[in-house]
């Protein structure tokens, strides 16, 4: 195999492939990036058993072939190369040889059989969404997934693909994000993503908006972004029927700047440690939301201007879960709604139901 290739666009694309080699593996041939040769195209393939990913790059090709790279090892190398353009060759001993003005480097490969079979999915549903679109979405649910796997399918990410509509949903056991916008799509599609895959696909999406193609497959899901196409499988299992877990009674009401309430939070926080969670209480009445907490740290107390409806409350929560989900809100002004004490509380839009938000309470001392 030989070659030359702009090094600029190797350099971005092996930074992208990380996100898809395993770390530390029994396998040498999972830690590193099968390259591909033929013709005028570079194909390059990363696959960790959990998250493929393939691209192809333009170069100048000389001599077909293919080899596997340690990925850290040939990252760092091309990185620091002094010249726009390097030159790359594989001998039949599999020394890989890489050569850039006057630096070179001569590395071991692996012989591309022991690379393991990626899955494919070209029979799959597609649906098509502009890229900011799905960022914004991942970004403001993906908070929500669970992080242990006391049930699989709720770290990831449910996909409810309806006529002109799509919709995600994360669950916790502790909170939940709802987030849905209009699309251009006539398919009906219910899936669920790997929060972890979801989450890697989305950082490799660049400032300029171009569209992202979904295509589910029985087992596997694939996203095609910027040239890129990561494939993961799909999680398995039956996904929390979230809608019938959402409050239907309010009993208090209140419209809130969302990011002065958050600032706010923030602030009494800063008292509370990572080893013990004290619940940040909120005590609402007509004029004003009085935020308070007491901890091993001391205590502290802010308040944020409401425009109240209902019942006076005192509640408490867990004061990241309720950071997250203020931090992901875009809009300016929030409605919480309110169902006593013991009850989950709702976050949504003053108008509109492109989010909500449902946290569950903690329990607190009664001050008196």
């Amino acid at each position: 195999m030989k070659f030359s290739v702009d090094r600029q666009k190797l350099c971005e694309a092996v930074s992208h492939f990380s996100r898809a080699v395993a770390v530390k593996s029994t396998i040498p041939a999972l830690e590193g990036i099968l390259l591909s040769a033929e013709g005028n195209k570079l194909t390059m393939y990363a696959y960790n058993l959990e998250l493929g990913m393939t691209k192809t790059l333009d170069i100048k090709g000389y001599e077909d072939g293919d080899i596997i790279v340690n990925a850290k090892l040939f990252g760092d190398i091309i990185r620091s190369m002094p010249q726009d353009t390097i030159d790359i060759s594989v001998d039949e001993r599999l020394m890989c040889h890489i050569k850039s003005g006057s630096a070179s480097f001569d590395i071991m490969g692996i012989a591309s059989s022991e690379f393991p079979e990626m899955p494919s999915n070209n029979d799959g549903v597609q649906i098509t969404l502009p890229s900011d679109v799905l960022k914004n979405m991942v970004r403001e649910t993906i908070f929500a997934v669970a992080q242990n796997d006391a049930k699989p399918v709720h770290t990831g990410i449910l996909f409810e693909a309806e006529p002109n509509l799509l919709r995600l949903v994360a669950v916790d056991g502790f909170r939940l994000a709802v987030r849905q916008e209009p699309i251009v799509n006539d398919k009906q599609l219910s899936f669920v993503v790997s929060g972890k895959a979801i989450g890697e696909a989305v950082k490799i999406i660049g400032e300029e908006v171009e569209n992202i193609n979904i295509k589910v497959g029985r087992r596997h899901v694939s996203f095609e972004i910027s040239g890129y196409v990561l494939i993961s499988r799909l999680l398995e299992g039956e996904f929390l029927k979230y809608q019938s877990i959402i409050p239907e009674q309010t009993t208090t009401k209140v419209k809130v700047n969302c990011s002065e309430l958050a600032n706010t939070v923030e602030r009494i926080s800063l008292i509370i440690s990572d080893r013990i969670k004290t619940p940040v209480r909120c005590t609402i009445n007509e004029e004003e939301m009085l935020l308070s907490c007491v901890s091993t740290l001391g205590k502290s107390q802010d308040s944020c201007p409401v425009a109240f409806e209902g019942e006076e409350l005192n509640i408490g929560f867990n004061s990241r879960f309720l950071l997250d989900a203020l931090r992901a809100v875009e809009a300016d002004e929030i409605v919480m709604k309110f169902n006593g004490p013991l009850a989950p509380m709702i976050i949504e839009p003053v108008e509109g139901n492109e989010f909500l938000y449902m946290i569950m309470p903690m329990r607190i001392r009664n001050e008196n």
